[in-house]
């Protein structure tokens, strides 16, 4: 009796260990579904393919087939009456920011919201932007909430949260006073929506020292205050130097990561392309000669037109005339074959209030053809963001990360605001197709 209680007591503690802690999960066998799509944009042909298949095993396209029939077994989401198309791409962002129309908005930001509770609303925007058809941003900086960004990004990828994939920036650099928070007493410490750099040393200690924390991209501000010459062009204010300029984008290189340059006049669009920026955010004052050399250099263009069109308005100054440059900027980079990326500024806008797609529309009414707006926030983003391999197109071997619509997008732009299905990386997060 003595040893049968012995071996009861023993069978008790090894079930306690056993559920007491952790164990390791069986690995999971990559599940196969099938996507009959009624019209495929594929990202890499011209035409619409009708009636494809698309088989997914696991986070993957396994194959693309014109027609084709789903294997026995398979689960099978009927998008027959649907246009398919890869997921899109908004390559700048600001998911830590809820709009900045108004100085006062900005400034209720840094001093009233702490950092846990702006990541917060950015997991929150991120969701908003998953479920427009965004399965990846480019996030160009926390506006003040220090690498924040990193840890939604990572929060993402380990499936703790529902968002879009994301490469970050963390905290950006100006050269001290360049950028808000400003005009506060000298005898308050303030925050400041940006890493203050001054001098070459401290320009390579601070892209170190953000690429350490986790950032993908190194973004700085290269001028301020816009304003128009006597001969017509939109000028500015160059913030660093030359040779600070240099040195971020220099070690950033180094360090085998890519440079955003904040550059709205033409002065710090020069000055920014002198030092070997990767891609030129904003760039409403670009110029002809501007131009010629972005495509010599193959320097990207993130125009954010729907940033300026919304908040201008609201600001004062030059914003609403710049507007227009920018469109006129735009026609012509056009036509010089400018490599233009999909961004909006999310962020400088609040999230809830515009759909990041009314983009696309811009880009149609500005000249573009709906297949060429497209390609922007699919195979050309995906090249400036280092991921041709993995996405931007619907083909075997690239991440299975699809949204459809209900119309013909290129038919009508504006079909790609009305997104109803959304897959990121083989898993459904969105069907209003059912």
């Amino acid at each position: 009796m003595i040893h049968i209680r012995k071996l009861l007591v023993c069978l008790a503690l090894l079930t306690f260990s056993v559920s007491a802690f952790p164990q390791e999960k069986p690995a999971a066998v990559p599940q196969k579904i099938a996507i009959r799509a009624g019209r495929l944009i594929d990202g890499k042909s011209d035409t619409v393919v009708a009636n494809a298949l698309i088989l997914i095993e696991g986070d993957k396209i396994l194959s693309v087939t014109p027609g084709g029939t789903a294997p026995a077994g398979v689960e099978v989401i009927d998008l027959s009456r649907a246009t398919v198309l890869p997921g899109f791409v908004d390559a700048h962002t600001h998911v830590l920011l809820q709009g900045d129309v108004t100085e006062e908005d900005y400034d209720k930001q840094l001093l009233k919201q702490s950092i846990p509770y702006r990541a917060i609303l950015a997991a929150r925007n991120a969701q908003i932007a998953l479920a427009h058809g965004f399965t990846v941003l480019r996030d160009v900086e926390t506006e003040g909430a220090m690498y924040a960004d990193v840890d939604v990004k990572n929060a993402i990828a380990n499936g703790e949260i529902p968002g879009p994939r994301m490469q970050v920036s963390t905290r950006a650099m100006t050269p001290t006073g360049m950028y808000p928070l400003l005009g506060y007493s000298w005898e308050l410490k303030v925050p400041t929506g940006v890493q203050y750099v001054d001098g070459v040393e401290q320009a390579r200690k601070a892209v170190r020292e953000q690429v350490m924390y986790g950032a993908d991209w190194i973004k700085y501000y290269s001028d301020h205050g816009y304003f128009y010459g006597s001969d017509g062009i939109l000028h500015s204010h160059v913030n660093f130097t030359d040779e600070e300029a240099k040195a971020i984008v220099e070690e950033t290189h180094r360090l085998g990561h890519k440079v955003a340059a904040h550059a709205i006049g033409s002065d710090g669009i020069a000055a920014a392309l002198k030092a070997g920026v990767d891609s030129i955010e904003h760039g409403d004052g670009l110029t002809e000669p501007l131009m010629d050399e972005m495509v010599r250099k193959g320097v990207y263009w993130v125009p954010t037109i729907i940033v300026g069109a919304y908040v201008a308005p609201g600001r004062a100054g030059n914003w609403t005339k710049m507007v227009e440059t920018e469109k006129s900027a735009f026609q012509l980079a056009l036509k010089k074959g400018v490599k233009i990326v999909l961004g909006t500024d999310a962020g400088g806008f609040d999230w809830r209030d515009v759909n990041e797609a009314k983009e696309f529309e811009y880009y149609v009414n500005y000249g573009m053809t709906p297949m060429q707006a497209i390609r922007t926030a699919t195979t050309t983003a995906a090249e400036l963001l280092g991921w041709s391999d993995k996405m931007g197109t619907i083909e075997a071997g690239k991440w299975a990360d699809l949204v459809a619509v209900s119309g013909d997008p290129l038919k009508d732009i504006t079909e790609l605001e009305r997104v109803k299905f959304v897959m990121k990386g083989g898993a459904v997060f969105k069907n209003d197709l059912r």
